[in-house]
């Protein structure tokens, strides 16, 4: 598999994240590129047509537009779902639905977060039905509904029935855990790149930190479409 290639200069924002509990690793900073194009590989030892499929839907945007962005985030952390809640329909309104930028989501599940693995497994095997979107979308939504449940899974199987999967496909999906591999990955990718904590984001060559104002995300993505970064 290939490494990350690491750009040193890539600029950092620090804001409020969920932090993994065990020892942070120094941010290395990597291109949005080169992180999206890692993430888009199948993981080593995986290359079925689920993984393949799952890792196409969790990406968004006109394939022509050049700059990518890249979210590295956790269902159950309530610092992204606040990004999701603030921030993300803006984004994808301005940037994403008008071919501006591409963005590719990177999953990042906490040990701190009981529930962040099988939401995370649940997101993705509704991404091999071409519903990641959705699902991800239903999943910050409902998410005080099973962070804190001893099982999950019958409030994630009925989510992922309510964004239109086909539910014997998807309980085959999660109950063989079919994506862990695809997950175990990312946060390899992630972690490599620098990442330690929840939500973090690649807007080309900056990395973000944190669940920061959206105003902080126009005026990255703007400078990074105007080549400045």
């Amino acid at each position: 598999m290939t490494r990350f290639t690491i750009s040193a200069a890539a600029a950092l924002l620090i804001g409020a994240g969920c932090a993994a509990s065990d020892h942070a690793r120094p941010a290395k900073g990597t291109s949005a590129t080169t992180l999206a194009k890692e993430t888009a590989a199948p993981p080593a030892g995986g290359d079925s047509v689920l993984e393949r499929a799952a890792d196409r839907a969790r990406v968004e945007g006109s394939p022509s537009a050049t700059l990518w962005v890249v979210e590295v985030s956790d269902f159950q952390c309530p610092f992204c779902r606040e990004w999701h809640d603030q921030s993300y329909q803006a984004i994808k309104k301005e940037f994403v639905d008008t071919g501006k930028i591409r963005l590719a989501y990177v999953n990042f599940p906490l040990n701190i977060h009981r529930n962040a693995w099988p939401a995370a497994e649940a997101a993705m095997c509704a991404a091999a039905q071409n519903k990641f979107w959705p699902m991800h979308d239903a999943l910050f939504a409902t998410q005080p509904q099973w962070e804190s449940l001893s099982d999950p899974v019958p409030v994630l199987d009925s989510l992922a029935r309510q964004v239109g999967v086909d539910s014997a496909s998807y309980r085959q999906c999660t109950g063989q855990h079919a994506m862990r591999a695809l997950i175990q990955a990312d946060m390899e990718r992630a972690t490599e790149a620098g990442v330690n904590s929840t939500p973090t984001f690649f807007v080309g060559k900056t990395m973000i930190a944190g669940a920061q104002p959206t105003d902080v995300f126009r005026t990255a993505i703007d400078s990074a479409l105007q080549g400045k970064r």
